[in-house]
């Protein structure tokens, strides 16, 4: 896992939405949430609604956001930016949902499952990286956001955010043969 403090990577990344440009640069002097989903994993599927409503909160707390999506479309076509723009259109997001073609910034950040968040307070160290709270497909266990939305609330108040943090689970990102 990707250490805590350190600082957040530099990316360029087109919003599949709005075709425009976004960079890590766009986000200075405020925090920044990034989260690696897909379209189609069960466990972004799962907690989308409530990710998308904590994605939302976090934009009006000042927080910048931004959806990345890695994953290789050979195998995985629903996950291309066609039906990713699709679905962002479609549920309202109000968030960039970037595709990361080469795999480069997932690989930057040292992302490895959808969904995996990443929280960098205002000056981009890193603040938290896990999951979003333990609610996955079957358990029983609601979708609140919990672990994520403590995080936020810290980082939004310039406290430390507890060191005890889990990591994500999900779906392996679905990388590209080399």
């Amino acid at each position: 896992m990707r250490a805590l403090g350190s600082a957040a990577p530099t990316f360029s990344l087109t919003d599949v939405v709005s075709g425009g440009p976004v960079a890590s640069a766009d986000f200075t002097g405020r925090p920044l949430l990034a989260m690696f989903i897909c379209n189609h994993c069960p466990f972004v599927v799962h907690v989308r609604s409530g990710l998308v409503a904590l994605a939302h909160e976090a934009l009006e707390l000042g927080v910048g956001v931004i959806a990345i999506n890695a994953n290789d479309t050979e195998g995985y076509p629903q996950d291309a930016p066609g039906p990713m723009a699709d679905l962002a259109r479609a549920e309202g997001w109000r968030f960039p949902y970037c595709f990361d073609e080469t795999q480069a910034v997932a690989r930057a950040f040292g992302a490895a499952c959808t969904p995996d968040f990443f929280l960098f307070d205002g000056a981009h160290a890193l603040a938290y990286r896990g999951q979003m709270d333990g609610a996955r497909p079957g358990n029983g266990v609601p979708v609140t956001g919990s672990d994520l939305r403590a995080a936020i609330a810290a980082v939004v108040a310039g406290q430390p955010v507890s060191a005890e943090q889990r990591p994500s689970l999900g779906c392996n990102i679905k990388w590209r043969a080399e």
